[in-house]
């Protein structure tokens, strides 16, 4: 069995370490395809978040508190640049993550993609699954909001900020009108991408957010035609239980985009398939139990990522809704 996940976030993250799970129990294959909206160059460097998350999880290196970074790591580089007054100053880099950094940008400007830099950084970190960024373009989220300070009249005016200042620097607070993805339409799927949906027997949607880990990787051309047009069933997992995100800022982003931060209002974002969009089925939280969205097969199980046991039986229950020969929507 193959198995791709399009996934992003440290929610993301979780999930994969349970798809790995039953990966090893199954003898399935994983392909997680990962965000890359997120990707920013900080002090001359190029970060991949969601692709160090996701390496970091499932090699053992990630903080378990912060959920993001490495364990055990030291902030002497931070400190540094907070000395000469570099910025950015809201977003730090830490010591052992740099040396990931530094790698990854020699290597770049070497002229390999992303994704054989991808491949070689996890050549030490064994992830357990193949890890392909959605694109080895430049495609960055930039969000839309006001600026208070740019009308004389008082009313404002639009600019574009990168997503990790309007996140990491203002916490989602400013007003916003909507996100981009900037670099998108000009995008190809990275090597390998295309190859592993077409080979897929199921492709699962993790339980991230919607609007900027799961819709950037949607934004390259190619994607959603791949989903809409494959063989796969497409089986995804809600990040909205009793109407409130998991963790992070989905309800913020939803709330940009005017949709419901419900677990139906995530799944009427992505659409049936029978109708266009790109699920088949709906895996809620058992507190949505008796949710119904038009189109899809739609059931509930236990969605808490509390350990990695509950994770692989969270993993279970959505292929399930996607084996062969089981009515779809």
């Amino acid at each position: 069995m193959r198995i791709v996940v399009l996934t992003g976030g440290i929610g993301g993250a979780r999930f994969l370490t349970g798809v790995r799970a039953y990966a090893r129990q199954a003898g399935a294959e994983v392909t997680a395809v990962v965000n890359v909206g997120d990707d920013v160059i900080m002090h001359g460097l190029r970060i991949c978040p969601d692709l160090d998350s996701v390496m970091y999880t499932l090699g053992g290196g990630a903080d378990p508190e912060r959920g993001w970074g490495r364990a055990g790591e030291t902030w002497t580089v931070k400190e540094e640049l907070a000395a000469y007054g570099a910025e950015p100053t809201w977003f730090g880099l830490g010591d052992r993550d740099v040396a990931t950094h530094l790698v990854r940008t020699t290597m770049l400007d070497a002229g390999y993609p992303l994704s054989a830099v991808t491949d070689a950084l996890c050549a030490r970190w064994r992830p357990g699954v193949r890890l392909l960024p959605a694109t080895d373009d430049r495609l960055e989220t930039h969000a839309v909001v006001s600026d208070p300070g740019g009308g004389s009249d008082g009313a404002g005016t639009q600019r574009a900020i990168h997503f990790q200042e309007w996140w990491v620097r203002h916490r989602g607070a400013l007003p916003t009108h909507r996100f981009v993805f900037v670099g998108a339409e000009a995008a190809k799927p990275a090597a390998g991408v295309l190859d592993a949906l077409a080979g897929a027997d199921a492709v699962l949607l993790a339980p991230s957010n919607p609007v900027v880990s799961i819709a950037p990787i949607l934004a390259v051309p190619g994607l959603r035609e791949a989903l809409v047009g494959g063989r796969a069933p497409v089986i995804g997992v809600s990040p909205i239980i009793g109407g409130a995100p998991v963790r992070g800022m989905a309800d913020r982003c939803l709330a940009v985009l005017g949709v419901p931060c419900t677990a139906a209002g995530v799944a009427e974002l992505y659409g049936a398939r029978s109708a266009g969009g790109i699920l088949d089925a709906w895996l809620v939280d058992s507190a949505d139990a008796g949710v119904a969205v038009p189109g899809l097969t739609v059931r509930a199980a236990p969605l808490w990522m509390t350990d990695e046991a509950a994770t692989t039986e969270m993993v279970r229950a959505a292929l399930a809704l996607g084996r062969p020969g089981e009515e779809r929507g």
